[in-house]
């Protein structure tokens, strides 16, 4: 892919070319670009099940087009038999099963909140039942298996297999579904249905609410019917970077929106405008071990932190972190903090009103523990706790867990609007900042500064190495550059899911709109 989409009336990207024609859809009945994202969460929810759906958390950054932007955090805490005396004797929580079902799941608030944003900005609301038609049709009668779920089946099986309610959804028949077989999910249509027919707020406080917490309890999970019950989403004042290019705007804490930000506010330190490949690389590289550390040190739950985000992001501090790169040679570093599989989404519409969205179930199929009464599969997000007491992530009933996720816009100087994002745990700040600089920074267009060759710094799935992972397309020259310098180079395919699935929305100053998908994905960028 080489060229991007563009037109005058609206745009979506997704990752699934079935969610982006649910956006567009809202979009041409009228819905604004909050409604059309509600659409695309839903059916995306559906579509791309290994990656995301109703039992997971997201974030939203709300861009209007004039005003303060709108963070929401639709991230659940720990449940209240979360204790660390719940897990003793584990030298961690685990990553599967219902010691790792932890959190509330706060996707479905979410969605409640955003359009509550979107009554808050005026004009005539499109029904739920409209905003959630695509994507209970596709649960109820089904779509196509991508090659990315089967192959997150086929990776993950030995691990999820002994799940009976999984495995009756997942593994039909006891066999990993193919690419290109219908896949139903008949229990999530039902829950669709009844959301439409008792509002969202039924996960939390309703008929679905009660369902479910019986069946959390039976399976042994820790979030309890209370915890369900007083969960609300969090509107948040976004972060703020004062880019040479403009105003980027992303997620506060408990996210890593923050690493997001001190990688572009590094980067735009050392002039990388005109930078050969190697140079841009290893820049980004560089400035990404710096925020890590950031990340490492300070992020937590809001409520914990011991150090204002905001304040990492002045002048003064990004300047300090710039000179100590050094741009002959790589700098040792930690670890990561590992991949987990999301979703980004991005929507415009006429009126300039801009969404960037993120939603998740953590690793590929989250948990492993499917409700099978509503066909919700929870999250495993709270595997990102400790269990080591005064740790920074120290586990605590009621605290948030460390996300990865953080959706990302911009206001540029130039009068255009950006919205952009990807997926991939660690990847995600990376990819963002390949995407940034290669666009605004550097000229490239959208869909090259996404479909080109990307990298990963840390660890891919059943990886132990923390090296710098390259696409077998990235030029030999540069990679042996990079290795010159000191970097631990290995190679990942030429199209790798490892390094994300990125997506990007420009909203031009004529009112054009310019969308770019990722071809690592099943995903599109429609338009009308």
């Amino acid at each position: 892919m080489i060229n991007s989409n563009c037109a005058p009336l609206g745009m979506a990207v997704t990752p699934h070319h079935l969610a982006s024609q649910s956006a567009l859809a809202v979009l041409r009945d009228g819905g604004n670009a909050i409604e059309a994202m509600v659409a695309a969460a839903a059916s995306i929810a559906v579509v791309y099940p290994h990656m995301n759906g109703l039992g997971g958390d997201g974030f939203w950054l709300i861009v209007p087009p004039q005003g303060d932007p709108v963070a929401i955090d639709a991230s659940g805490a720990a449940g209240s038999l979360a204790t660390p005396e719940r897990y003793a004797g584990q030298a961690c929580i685990p990553h599967r099963g219902p010691g790792a079902a932890l959190t509330v799941a706060g996707t479905v608030g979410g969605w409640h909140e955003a359009l509550q944003v979107s009554r808050e900005l005026g004009g005539e609301q499109l029904p739920l039942d409209r905003l959630l038609r695509d994507a209970l049709r596709y649960a109820a009668d089904g779509v196509p298996v991508t090659a990315s779920q089967e192959a997150a089946t086929r990776s993950k099986y030995a691990e999820l297999a002994h799940y009976p309610a999984f495995a009756e959804v997942f593994l039909p028949g006891g066999e990993i579904p193919l690419c290109g077989s219908r896949f139903t999910q008949p229990a999530l249509a039902r829950t669709l249905s009844l959301l439409c027919e008792e509002g969202l707020e039924s996960f939390y406080r309703g008929t679905l609410a009660d369902q479910m917490a019986d069946e959390m309890a039976s399976c042994g999970m820790p979030v309890t019917r209370e915890d369900l019950a007083t969960y609300r989403p969090k509107r948040r004042v976004p972060l703020r970077l004062q880019h040479s290019k403009g105003e980027v705007f992303n997620l506060t804490p408990p996210t890593q929106g923050l690493v997001s930000q001190a990688i572009l506010g590094i980067t735009d330190r050392l002039d990388l405008a005109q930078s050969n490949e190697a140079d841009t690389l290893h820049g980004i590289v560089e400035a990404t071990k710096l925020a890590f550390g950031l990340r490492d040190r300070f992020i937590t739950d809001p409520r914990q932190m011991t150090q204002d985000a905001q304040a990492l992001l002045n002048p003064a501090h990004l300047d300090a972190l710039a000179a100590q790169i050094d741009p002959h040679q790589a700098a040792p570093w930690g670890k990561g903090k590992g991949p987990g599989d999301t979703v980004w989404l991005g929507v415009m519409d006429s009126s300039g009103l801009a969404v960037s969205f993120i939603q998740s179930i953590y690793h590929e199929f989250g948990s492993g523990v499917l409700l099978p009464g509503s066909g919700v599969l929870w999250q495993n997000r709270g595997a990102s706790f400790s269990l080591e007491s005064g740790h920074l992530l120290a586990l605590v009933p009621g605290k948030q867990p460390f996300h990865t996720l953080n959706p990302a816009a911009a206001r540029l100087y130039d009068g255009r609007t950006l919205v952009y994002g990807s997926m991939g745990g660690d990847g995600q700040p990376q990819t963002q900042a390949a995407l940034f600089v290669r666009h605004v920074v550097q000229g490239k267009p959208l869909q090259q500064a996404i479909s080109a060759p990307r990298w990963l710094l840390g660890r891919t799935w059943g990886d132990s190495s923390d090296s710098l992972k390259l696409e077998g397309r990235l030029d030999q020259a540069t990679a042996e550059t990079l290795r010159q310098r000191g970097h631990e180079v290995e190679w990942l395919p030429d199209y790798s899911e490892a390094v994300g699935h990125a997506g990007a929305i420009v909203r031009h100053t004529n009112g054009m709109f310019e969308g770019a998908f990722d071809p690592r994905s099943n995903g599109s960028a429609a338009g009308f």
